[in-house]
């Protein structure tokens, strides 16, 4: 698929994989809106690139319709990625043996499973009336998951229950979707050299990267984005989780 001049929604696109994300769509020629927190460095990154900005909580379906339209107005709407969400560590039970507050794991799924549906939905409405490209295509939508949809440790129900529920939704959406030619895919990244990874001493961070057989380190932002591109212009590919870990299989903890 020809982006060029198109546009592209990138979701939590001020830091980590969304900002990658972000600056290879742009370096391909697509006009790129980024959806983030107000607080974020979004109109930061968005002029950075020559894009736009759109402050919104992916949980907020009229804030989200809101940030589609913004989009959709610089161009044909032809790329969504959905790259916010929140991972923090929930036990079932506390130390004292106690359950954990039930709005700790809401929050959790909310952000993570039920906004990546809410920018699926809102976005999809608008790209399903966007003029087809020659081959038929309207756009890609491309979610992340995460290993720990397959292998959660200790600590992970809520955000492996949330990671897991983006991986068993990209199927059924492709499937639905597929009448409007807008295909649907899902990354599921490993350990990534995210911001708040790469705040951890790099004693830290070089023991995390050596649990990778191969290559030994952290994932690369850019490893994740350029991922992102290939999905956009490989055709034949929907309906698909692909894991991006370095073949890396999560111990209990």
């Amino acid at each position: 698929m020809d982006i060029s001049g198109a546009a592209a929604l990138v979701t939590g696109g001020a830091s980590g994989l969304g900002l990658a994300t972000a600056r290879r769509l742009a370096e391909a020629g697509a006009r790129v809106a980024i959806v983030d927190l107000p607080s974020s460095a979004g109109a930061t990154v968005a002029e950075e690139l020559g894009g736009s900005f759109a402050a919104a909580d992916v949980t907020d379906p009229d804030q989200v319709a809101a940030a589609v339209a913004q989009a959709a107005a610089s161009g044909p709407l032809r790329v969504v990625v959905n790259c916010a969400g929140i991972a923090p560590p929930a036990k079932v039970l506390d130390r004292e043996g106690a359950p954990t507050p039930l709005a700790d794991f809401e929050r959790i799924i909310r952000i993570n499973l039920v906004g990546t549906y809410n920018v699926i939905a809102q976005a999809s409405a608008v790209m399903a009336r966007t003029e087809p490209a020659a081959d038929g295509d309207r756009g890609v939508i491309v979610s992340t998951a995460s290993v720990a949809a397959f292998d959660g440790q200790i600590g992970q129900p809520a955000y492996s229950a949330s990671k897991g529920g983006v991986h068993a939704m990209t199927l059924p959406i492709a499937r639905e979707l597929a009448r409007y030619g807008i295909r649907v895919l899902t990354i599921a990244p490993g350990i990534m050299e995210t911001p708040m990874l790469k705040g951890l001493p790099q004693a830290a961070q070089d023991s995390l990267g050596e649990q990778v057989p191969y290559p030994q380190r952290l994932g690369r932002p850019d490893e994740y984005a350029r991922l992102v591109l290939a999905m956009v212009d490989n055709g034949y590919l929907n309906g698909e989780t692909i894991r991006l870990d370095g073949a890396i299989r999560m111990a209990p903890k």
